[in-house]
């Protein structure tokens, strides 16, 4: 096995280096952070050294070969050509030719290798022990990689400060800190009560009336609120009877409106009420339509709370579409539903993260009123990771 160490200002260019030389089969075996000794002791730099390996036996696609006999490239503006590792032995380097023109070999050898560098750590991973345990767990979870990258650079120089004496438990608190650091300038937590009608919106089936139902319930069985139910969502018959069902076991009041008049009526009858919940139909998302006929209908004021809920079985793609066009209304903060049906949570980080929005509740189950929890940057994170609130 051939073993060498480099030394370089940041791990991307350590990396190039080693894929330059080494290929893309190449293993790291161990890197840290080493300082240069400067001017007098002074102005000294952070380098990485990094400690790299690759078997002889195995085929390496991105070493140059020389064919017949050595050759040296000529002096080029091409910096892949120009650039000089620091490593612990020599590296080979192609002699000079009398004639200044490369040939066709060989500087079709020199574009593959910049395109090869320009796809740097798709083969190389740069992390070690612990670190590749928590990347591996981001990606599951699917966290983004713009944002998984920034945790997991953090989560690096922190390890390197160390001198990598952290055990895995250590680096997962690390990423939880990270993950809390990251979506901590949002709003969380449930009701207020600062705004009178709470608006549930979202596509059909996230769970939107049980939801309803769950919240309804804590404010009126523990905050001791007079409450009252509209419904909008016209379009399933089944809808309307569950929510009055919801309704007649709290004793409180529904009202059914089918029109922006009515919905002035229903408003006008609770006026004296603590809290109004609106139900909104659930439809296609993909139709903008419908979000310009719950504008018409409910025509959303100051004094209503806007809760948009997603179902986190849903898929990523989906769950931006949904925000993207709800986001023609105001949404204060999400709901996201069904925790109990799903592994994968990084979906609440990528969201809150793109959208500058915080999150009001979770669920994780069918019970009214249980399986709902008040949202925390802490839950959040504590979800995303695994580990137990408690």
């Amino acid at each position: 096995m051939k073993v060498k160490k480099y030394i370089a200002p940041s791990m991307p260019e350590a990396m190039k280096m080693i894929r330059s030389e080494l290929g893309s089969e190449a293993v790291i075996l161990n890197s840290k952070i080493v300082q240069t000794q400067g001017f007098f002791g002074l102005f000294r730099k952070k380098n990485f050294e990094v400690i790299a390996a690759i078997d002889p036996e195995i085929p390496r696609k991105q070493m140059l070969q020389p064919k017949e006999k050595e050759r040296k490239v000529p002096v080029t503006d091409n910096p892949i050509v120009q650039s000089k590792p620091v490593v612990s032995e020599p590296i080979t380097k192609y002699e000079a030719k009398e004639s200044h023109d490369p040939s066709p070999e060989l500087l079709k050898e020199i574009n593959e290798l910049k395109a090869a560098v320009k796809e740097i750590s798709s083969d190389i991973n740069p992390y070690t022990g612990p670190l590749q345990e928590i990347n591996q767990l981001l990606q599951q979870q699917e966290v983004e990689a713009s944002v998984r990258k920034e945790i997991m650079s953090r989560l690096m120089e922190k390890w390197y400060l160390t001198s990598e004496k952290a055990s895995f438990e250590d680096i997962k608190n690390w990423t939880k800190e990270c993950i809390i650091s990251k979506i901590s300038n949002v709003n969380y937590g449930g009701l207020t009560y600062q705004k009178k009608y709470i608006n549930v919106v979202g596509p059909t089936g996230v769970g939107k009336t049980t939801t309803i139902a769950k919240i309804a319930a804590d404010c009126m069985l523990k905050d001791k609120k007079r409450i009252a139910f509209i419904t909008t969502d016209t379009f399933r018959i089944a809808a309307i009877e569950q929510l009055k069902t919801y309704a007649k076991i709290l004793g409180a009041p529904v009202e059914v409106c089918y029109s922006f008049e009515d919905f002035k009526k229903a408003k006008e009858t609770y006026k004296n009420y603590d809290v109004v919940f609106i139900d909104t139909a659930g439809r296609n998302f993909r139709n903008e339509k419908y979000i310009d006929d719950l504008n018409d209908l409910i025509h959303f004021s100051n004094d209503m709370e806007t809760f948009l809920v997603l179902s986190l079985t849903s898929k990523m793609n989906d769950m931006k579409m949904i925000y993207n066009q709800f986001s023609k209304i105001t949404i204060s903060k999400f709901i996201f539903t069904k925790v109990d049906e799903t592994a994968n949570y990084g979906a609440m980080v990528n969201l809150i993260v793109d959208s500058g929005i915080g999150v009001a509740y979770l669920t994780n189950g069918q019970n009214v009123p249980d399986d709902i929890v008040k949202a925390s940057p802490s839950l959040i994170a504590n979800t995303t990771l695994g580990v137990d609130e408690s």
